[in-house]
């Protein structure tokens, strides 16, 4: 495609114009065969020219330039040089396969876009003094093109003066070409793309106006194609700005652009609202992730502070007794029943530290049921010590969960680690959600996903991307007591506790997790109902039913309606 060529007045030029200093140009009269040996300078004067003399003027240029005599047209200018100059660049750079300009008429005042070019005055009480006194004159243009279906059309002024050997002569300024041309731009026949494809929810409603989603809608932008593939390109007539810098203008469209299709993602727009809500409400940083068990899809995500970290796919603390899930699944795949003896001591040690519960008192009358449910520290801790191996948990994690394999959401994230510890005193303080274990709302949520699913489907952002496998899943019965171990805490656990109250029929485990060098526990919740499951955490908000499980809650309350 031909680049626009620069058009227009230099900076001098126009400072005399705007001083009304006509008289710097000198044109010669005289017949155009260089016959005449007197030719005299032909300049521009105060006086009018009569609206007759006006109306010739302005028809004789325009006439000119129709037919394509640019140097006829431009020897009807004050100033022929820079009119034949931007004439021609016009004729090259937009190239119209046939044009047709009509006189429209006397005009008292010059389009908004025509009045930031140089102008003769149209006032009738100018003098000379203050400069020569112009006519302004309407006219229509009407361009064709060979690939264009229908004319180019738009109104135009021009600006006519009385010359000193009394002819007319048009002033001559960018807007003469166009009235949204000016001395800095420049004008021609470029490519054009569609608009940027929109970032929108699964339901095609915008994103745009939701704090934690500000860094994935920048990447995303920053990731589109710029400038388009070549064959998705239209053509168009555009101004732009002589130095390169800055945006252009389309002003008449050859040919459209191949749209873009607008980028859906999983998210959900109504689940994010209460994502954001939710979070913003605990007053403390934390973060909370929604996906849909059955497809693996964010439904949402929302972090605080929204200008920090996005902790709820970055984040990496130890998540507390939300992971007893794990490893009550694989208590459960090592022949522990529901109902099996779980006792629950005060307290145990791990690696030379007394592990207490969140509860005084010890229950030597407890099952599995009633350890999860109640989240029982010593009982996990004790049982697994004799039944587990120190692989157990990070092998289950990954082979059933998807938890240890490399994760592509659609956006940066951290991936749950739980270490495998060599020795049993180290994968102790795992079995509860301590130790080396790292995870983030993402992770948890996915746990909480495949729970109520029974088969893991790896979070992601962009329906279609590439999801990862587990090697296999649980069988039927283990899945079945997993689920009621969740459902039982809803109804008399920890989780009974929590306002608002969990929809009916609802799983979830509550966690209160232990930070280094922190006073205050960090909340943690997970939870799951119907085809959508939630994760959050709040630093050091204290027990899981405080802050994580009423922010989870919310947004389970709003439900997945597709």
């Amino acid at each position: 495609m031909n680049n626009g060529a620069k058009i227009g007045i230099a900076s001098a030029a126009t400072v005399l114009l705007l001083a009304g200093g006509y008289g710097a140009y000198a044109l010669v009269s005289g017949d155009s065969d260089g016959k005449d040996a007197a030719k005299k300078p032909r300049t521009v004067v105060a006086e009018p020219p009569s609206p007759e003399l006006a109306a010739s003027g302005a028809k004789a240029f325009l006439d000119a330039w129709a037919k394509g005599d640019l140097f006829a047209a431009a020897k009807l200018t004050d100033d022929p040089d820079k009119a034949q100059a931007a004439l021609q660049a016009f004729h090259d750079n937009v190239k119209p396969s046939a044009v047709h300009l009509t006189v429209g008429g006397p005009t008292t005042a010059p389009s908004p876009a025509a009045s930031k070019s140089a102008a003769p005055s149209a006032s009738a009480s100018s003098t000379a003094a203050a400069g020569p006194t112009g006519v302004l004159e309407s006219f229509k243009a009407s361009l064709e093109f060979a690939e264009a279906g229908s004319p180019w059309n738009y109104d135009g002024v021009l600006g006519v003066v009385k010359m000193s050997d009394g002819t007319a002569a048009v002033h001559w300024a960018p807007t003469v070409i166009h009235p949204k041309l000016d001395a800095t731009e420049t004008i021609g026949v470029k490519p054009v793309f569609a608009a940027p494809a929109a970032v929108t929810d699964r339901k095609g409603k915008p994103l745009a106006g939701y704090a934690s989603l500000t860094g994935l809608l920048n990447q995303l932008k920053a990731a589109a194609p710029q400038g388009g593939s070549p064959e998705d390109a239209g053509t168009a007539v555009v101004i732009s700005p002589a130095s390169g810098n800055g945006p252009a203008e389309k002003v008449f469209t050859l040919k459209e652009p191949k749209p873009v299709p607008n980028l859906k993602l999983t998210l959900d727009a109504d689940l994010q609202a209460a994502a954001e809500s939710a979070v913003a409400a605990q007053g403390k940083p934390g973060s909370l992730v929604a996906i849909e068990p059955s497809t693996g899809g964010i439904l949402a995500y929302a972090f605080s502070p929204t200008t920090g970290q996005n902790r709820a796919f970055s984040g990496a603390t130890a998540p507390g007794s939300t992971l007893k899930v794990l490893t009550a699944a694989a208590l459960l795949e090592a022949g522990i029943t529901p109902t099996t003896s779980m006792p629950c001591p005060e307290t145990t040690m791990v690696t030379g530290k007394s592990i207490a519960n969140d509860f005084k008192g010890a229950h030597p009358e407890y099952t599995l049921t009633d350890a999860f449910i109640n989240s029982c520290n010593t009982s996990f801790i004790e049982k697994g010590k004799d039944v587990l191996k120190a692989n157990s948990l990070p092998s289950l994690a990954k082979d059933v969960f998807g938890i240890g394999l490399v994760w592509k959401t659609g956006l940066s994230n951290f991936d749950t680690d739980i270490p495998v510890e060599t020795s049993m005193a180290g994968a102790a303080s795992e079995f509860i959600g301590q130790g080396k274990v790292r995870a983030n709302p993402l992770g948890m949520a996915s746990i909480a996903a495949t729970v109520q699913s029974g088969v893991f489907k790896q979070p992601i952002l962009v329906p279609g991307m590439d999801q990862v496998k587990a090697a296999r899943t649980l069988s039927p019965d283990v899945l079945s007591s997993l689920r009621s171990l969740m459902t039982q805490t809803v109804k008399s656990g920890t989780a009974a506790a929590v306002k608002p109250a969990l929809p009916a029929g609802s799983g979830a485990k509550t966690g209160t997790a232990e930070v280094d060098n922190s006073a205050d526990a960090n909340s943690w919740f997970t939870a799951y109902s119907g085809d959508l499951a939630v994760a959050a955490e709040f630093q050091g908000a204290g027990h899981g039913s405080a802050a994580a499980g009423p922010a989870s809650s919310k947004v389970l309350a709003v439900g997945n309606h597709k």
